[in-house]
């Protein structure tokens, strides 16, 4: 989950245009949200190496408030096969371990630079998560990369009465095959963080 492109594409320096996404087939998204995930038809056997990530700009820690955290984050391709029906989402959001702890993400804004409209677009889930689909190639070649520049913030009405194990970056997904199964995996570019207040 590098480099002042919000969302671009390169083997050597391709960019990508937003409207890459649009073009893409719905029956091609349609049929790979429709798969089962690899790691279950497998059983825990199948193993994925190859989408690695790399963020770059999120500190150990964070002030509550309005101040903007700027990073990017990097997906790529290291295997010899084109990844397809290919997506990219970006999260912020923290690890719930035990009762009573809650998410940071409904407390938190997180938004992606667009390169073509020259803006930053904000990132919201439909249930008031900070998060979301971005615009995405629908196939990756072999040693292509995602990069996209994003940033995010956690608002000071967060309560602080438990740790938070917080994290935001990217989430790739790609349609693969296990033993003759056709199944979804994935490939992360995430960085932790903790919030405290100012």
């Amino acid at each position: 989950m590098k480099l002042r492109r919000a969302l671009s594409v390169s083997a050597a320096t391709a960019a990508l245009l937003p409207l890459a996404m649009a073009a893409a087939p719905a029956s091609q998204a349609a049929s790979a949200a429709k798969l089962p995930e690899c790691s279950e038809v497998s059983n825990g056997q199948y193993e994925n190496n190859v989408l690695v990530g790399r963020v770059v700009g999120i500190p150990a820690s964070i002030t509550l408030g309005t101040h903007w955290t700027t990073y990017t984050a990097t997906l790529t391709n290291t295997s010899a096969k084109e990844l397809r029906s290919f997506d990219v989402s970006a999260e912020l959001g923290s690890y719930v371990y035990n009762e009573g702890e809650r998410d940071l993400s409904p407390y938190g804004d997180l938004q992606y630079w667009d390169t073509s409209q020259r803006a930053w677009k904000t990132l919201r889930r439909a249930n008031g998560s900070a998060g979301g689909t971005l615009p995405a190639p629908r196939t990756l070649k072999p040693r292509e990369s995602v990069h996209a520049q994003l940033r995010f913030r956690v608002r000071k009405d967060l309560p602080l009465d438990h740790a938070y194990d917080a994290f935001t970056g990217l989430t790739g997904t790609f349609a693969d095959r296990y033993h003759g199964t056709n199944c979804t995996s994935d490939g992360v570019a995430l960085g932790g963080f903790s919030p405290r207040e100012g």
